[in-house]
C-alpha cells in the first residue's frame, strides 16, 4: 500500500505530462525520492570500490537514495545515489525541486559503476555523491568521502585551476563567460537550490581554483 501511495503522490505532484513519463519509466511500482539504510545488494557493488577496506566511513553512516530526474532528452530517468545520511532529505528536496523544475541532468549512478575512478565517472557526465577517496594532489580527506557534496553534470561544470581542467575532456567548458547548455552559474535554479539548504557551491570559492560541478555541506564544527 505505501507503495502504490507514493506512487499516486507523485502523479498528482507533477504536469500531466511529466507524471505520465514517471508512471511509464517506473511502472515496475518501485518507491521513488527515498532514504533507506544501504542495501546489501549495494554494498555488494560499493566494496572495494568506493568504500575500500581501509575507510573509516561505514556504511551505517551512509543512506542509499531513489532519485527520479530528466536527462538531457526530457526523458525521466531513475538514478541512485549513495550520501552521508545527514544531508539525505536535503537531497530528496533539492532533486524533487529540480524534478518539478524538468531541470535536466545527464546520468545519476553511483560511482561504483565507473570503478570509482572520478575522471571517468567525470567523463561519463555523472552526477555522483559518496566516494571514498582523498582529494586530488593531497592526502586530505574530500568532502566525497563523507558522503558529504555532489557533483552535477561534471563534464559542462569542470574543476578549472591555472593549466587544469578535470574532467579533461571538458576544455570546451573551461571559459565561464560563454553561454551553452547545462551550465552552472549563480543564477542557475541548481546552484540556488542547493545554497537555499546550507550547501557552499564551489564555484563560488576565493581562490584561482573552481569547481562548478561542485556542492557540498560540511559537518557543523564541534
Amino acid at each position: 500500500m505505501r507503495q502504490v501511495a507514493a506512487i499516486v503522490l507523485l502523479l498528482l505532484a507533477f504536469t500531466l505530462q511529466g507524471a505520465a513519463q514517471v508512471y511509464d519509466t517506473l511502472r515496475s511500482g518501485e518507491q521513488v525520492f527515498t532514504s533507506q539504510p544501504i542495501p546489501f545488494r549495494v554494498r555488494a557493488r560499493m566494496i572495494g570500490k568506493s568504500m575500500p577496506d581501509d575507510a573509516t566511513v561505514t556504511f551505517n553512516d551512509l543512506r542509499y537514495l531513489k532519485i527520479p530526474y530528466y536527462d538531457f532528452e526530457g526523458k525521466v530517468k531513475l538514478g541512485e545515489m549513495v550520501c552521508n545520511k545527514a544531508i539525505a532529505h536535503d537531497l530528496l528536496d533539492i532533486f524533487k525541486t529540480l524534478f518539478e523544475a524538468q531541470y535536466p541532468i545527464c546520468s545519476i549512478r553511483l560511482i561504483d559503476d565507473f570503478d570509482a575512478d572520478d575522471e571517468t565517472s567525470m567523463r561519463a557526465n555523472n552526477t555522483s555523491c559518496f566516494c571514498y577517496r582523498t582529494i586530488a594532489g593531497s592526502k586530505q580527506l574530500s568532502q566525497h568521502a563523507l558522503g558529504r557534496a555532489v557533483d552535477v553534470n561534471p563534464l559542462q561544470n569542470p574543476y578549472v585551476d591555472v593549466g587544469v581542467v578535470q574532467p579533461a575532456t571538458a576544455g570546451p567548458y573551461a571559459d565561464r563567460t560563454k553561454d551553452f547548455p547545462h551550465k552552472i552559474d549563480a543564477n542557475d535554479l541548481c546552484k540556488k537550490v542547493f545554497v537555499e539548504h546550507g550547501f557552499i557551491w564551489a564555484g563560488d570559492w576565493p581562490t584561482v581554483a573552481k569547481d562548478y560541478q561542485h556542492f557540498e555541506k560540511r559537518a557543523p564544527k564541534k
